[in-house]
């Protein structure tokens, strides 16, 4: 019989230990939104939740707020590998498919419930667009529906001619030609100086952004035109996810289904947070009359039979099958 000294046995030890180290995997996620967004939040937990499912098998270590990748620059990371995983705004993505602009399209979806069809319509094209790049989507969370922010009260649809508008992606970019104005890209982040500065006159977000970047220090309205719902999505390398057990595969996938229904409802509560915030800073909030409501109604349709003259015939039909759902 072997007697284990006291020496062997803080070798077996130190062995074990390295053995245990060697079989966990660290990932890095990278997000384009800060921590007091609802969407970081919520995808911080998501990473809590995995790391405790696997008893610390996947660490996902969650940088936020473009800390560690620019927003452009995140998905073509995660398919070279560079990170693991990230989350962006899915119609910045709208240069690769139509499928991509879904979400922004006027008048398609109006409501959480409309937004919700929509993406289960959509979700199986979008995961076969992205299994073509070698990534595979995760889950994915709305934003609150999108209005006009600007300095002065939006009552005439001549306000429109010139004004320049912060536009975050391509569908807000025409939306904006089409009224007139003139579409800026400018990052969230930099949303504060592009005001103070002159670059931007107004800006098509959501309350919650308007809410998180503290509108009130530079804009007075907000026009609830209720334009569209989009989404952030969150997707992995997917031969990172292929090398991972089977068990620890599955505890991603638990946390992802997890964090899309936590991440719907607290789009929901955090609308509801951020109205309440924006009246009490003074922002006077406000649906368009009918004079600029019919501008928008405009602007949105020539939007649409644009998208329509571009897309294929699939995408197509996942409009006419979200549709069909809706009855």
């Amino acid at each position: 019989m072997t007697i284990s000294t006291p020496t062997s046995l803080a070798t077996a030890v130190a062995l074990a230990l390295v053995a245990g180290s060697a079989n966990a995997a660290d990932w890095n996620l990278a997000t384009p939104y800060g921590d007091a967004s609802f969407h970081t939040v919520n995808t911080k937990q998501f990473a809590e939740d995995v790391r405790e499912a696997t008893g610390g098998e996947l660490n996902i270590n969650v940088h936020s707020g473009g800390s560690l990748i620019s927003h452009g620059e995140i998905k073509p990371s995660v398919r070279r590998g560079t990170v693991q995983a990230g989350e962006v705004f899915l119609s910045i993505l709208s240069n690769e498919s139509t499928v991509f602009e879904l979400d922004t399209l006027p008048g398609l979806a109006g409501s959480y419930d409309e937004a919700w069809q929509l993406w289960q319509a959509s979700k199986p094209a979008v995961e076969m667009l992205f299994d073509h790049q070698g990534l595979m989507p995760l889950y994915a969370v709305p934003w609150p529906s999108q209005g006009i922010y600007t300095d002065f009260e939006l009552n005439d649809p001549a306000q429109f001619q010139g004004l320049r508008v912060r536009a975050p992606n391509i569908n807000t970019q025409r939306l904006t030609e089409n009224l007139g104005g003139l579409p800026t890209e400018t990052e969230e982040s930099d949303i504060p100086t592009a005001f103070s500065t002159g670059r931007v006159d107004a800006m098509i977000t959501s309350v919650s952004t308007g809410e998180s970047m503290a509108a009130w220090d530079y804009v007075s309205h907000f026009s609830d035109a209720n334009l569209w719902i989009p989404k952030n999505i969150v997707f992995v390398n997917r031969q990172a996810f292929e090398s991972l057990d089977a068990d620890v595969q599955q505890a991603v996938l638990d946390a992802a289904e997890a964090a899309e229904q936590r991440g719907w409802e607290a789009s929901k509560a955090d609308a509801a947070g951020s109205t309440q915030a924006l009246t009490e800073h003074g922002i006077s909030i406000s649906s368009p009359n009918e004079a600029v409501a019919g501008a928008l109604q405009a602007a949105g349709d020539e939007l649409f039979e644009e998208w329509e003259s571009r897309a294929d015939a699939g995408a197509r039909q996942l409009v006419e099958k979200y549709r069909a759902s809706l009855q």
